[in-house]
């Protein structure tokens, strides 16, 4: 059955959008005016490499079964959708426009599927035990959540890792490290049930008798994206420095003895909320990974670049230690920093 999916974000939301389109399915990008005009006339390019092949493929939507269009925020009636995903970073929820348009979606009862490493307000409440309206700081502008009912919202992680390049147009997305998106479930089974349709669509689909990686994976655990939580705070916030930035690998390496009690720490505090071990990424198999990350993480090249507004996992998981008695120097110590830097950027801006 062809479903009809609103995503929010045209740059990261096209990975998505393109596997979700070699599923068959027709899917509206919201992205700014002159991004759309670009996608409604040339069509998105996705370029992935197959296992076993040397260059990147370009799938372009033009030739895929499912249909693309693309809109400005204003103008999306989220009426007749089947499902909304929320692919842009969180401070970028803060914009009136965007405001405007979450709110008619949690009018219209739309189920969404929120692809950020930051988890949505209304997702956090449906985390037993947790105090969601004590960690309102850690959000750009937290009120924009509070229309969506909890069990309609729920987390994917954004473990693949795709980029724009600096030669080709908004249209065109380039993917670096091909892994899964890890989705939780619905409240509603028969919510969730929609997703394992198009986690089973995306599965089957074969080019040239090849399988096409990038999967959505659908678990039964609330628990399962939090994952990311550890390799965020040892590795992408830790890229912050007082004075600049330095690599993911750097971060990591640098003194692996502490990047490990990091990575540990954090995994405990998932599973003080609820995470089954199982749920969680063993540290070796982080720490092989980030030995080819030879970049500052986006959210560190952001800081690095005069950004007063980034998505705070570092803030939140802190705000969530404190909470449920598990405070962490380390932790604080990278919260700090980030919130330092951030804090000199909107004072140069307002300056």
């Amino acid at each position: 059955m062809a479903r009809k999916i609103l995503i929010l974000g045209a740059s990261y939301g096209s990975l998505l959008g393109t596997k979700l389109m070699m599923a068959g399915h027709d899917v509206t990008l919201v992205c700014r005016t002159a991004t759309a005009e670009t996608i409604n006339a040339h069509g998105t390019e996705v370029r992935i490499k197959l296992r076993g092949e040397d260059d990147h493929r370009a799938f372009r939507s033009a030739d895929l079964p499912g249909t693309l269009d693309a809109l400005a925020p204003h103008e999306v009636d989220p009426a007749g959708y089947d499902l909304a995903a929320l692919a842009m970073s969180e401070p970028q929820y803060a914009s009136d426009e965007i405001v405007g348009l979450l709110a008619r979606i949690a009018e219209a009862g739309l189920p969404c599927l929120s692809i950020m490493n930051m988890p949505p307000l209304p997702y956090l409440r449906r985390i037993p035990g947790l105090d969601a309206d004590s960690l309102r700081g850690a959000f750009t502008r937290p009120d924009v959540w509070q229309p969506f009912e909890p069990g309609l919202v729920t987390l994917c992680s954004p473990d693949p890792q795709a980029y724009r390049l600096p030669d080709a147009g908004p249209n065109v997305l380039h993917v670096g490290l091909p892994t899964n998106f890890k989705a939780a479930p619905f409240a509603d089974p028969a919510h969730t049930a929609m997703l394992k349709d198009l986690e089973a669509g995306i599965e089957a689909v074969r080019v040239d008798g090849k399988d096409v990686p990038v999967k959505l994976r659908v678990y039964d655990s609330l628990f399962v994206p939090f994952a990311k939580w550890s390799m965020l705070l040892t590795g992408n916030y830790r890229c912050v420095l007082a004075d600049g930035v330095q690599p993911i690998r750097d971060a990591v390496h640098g003194d692996l003895d502490a990047s490990r009690e990091i990575y540990a720490h954090v995994g405990r505090i998932t599973e003080r909320l609820g995470a089954d071990p199982g749920d969680l990424v063993p540290f070796d198999k982080y720490a092989r990974a980030a030995e080819s990350l030879l970049k500052p993480s986006s959210v560190a090249r952001s800081i690095d670049g005069g950004a007063a507004h980034v998505e705070r996992v570092d803030l939140l998981v802190k705000l969530i230690a404190d909470q449920i008695g598990m405070t962490d120097p380390r932790i604080d110590a990278v919260v700090a920093t980030v919130s330092a830097r951030i804090a000199a950027n909107g004072a140069r801006q307002h300056a």
